[in-house]
């Protein structure tokens, strides 16, 4: 039986996978799996997030002080 494209693209990124992993220990993959974290919410939405925060304290403040 013939494979598909698509499970040809699967064959080639899993045995890419698995070469970089050959003559490895199991302790030098987890490390590499340790500095691939990312942060679970975007920068942007930090951004705002931030900005909300801070724009709302301010204004507080300001309404505060001046009313």
């Amino acid at each position: 039986m013939a494979q598909t494209p698509q499970q040809r693209r699967a064959n080639q990124k899993f045995a890419k996978d698995n070469e970089h992993r050959m003559g490895k220990s199991e302790d030098q993959l987890k490390k590499k799996e340790k500095r691939d974290l990312k942060s679970p919410i975007s920068p942007i939405w930090l951004f705002l997030l931030a900005f909300v925060l801070i724009g709302g304290l301010f204004f507080e403040v300001l309404s505060r002080v001046f009313f």
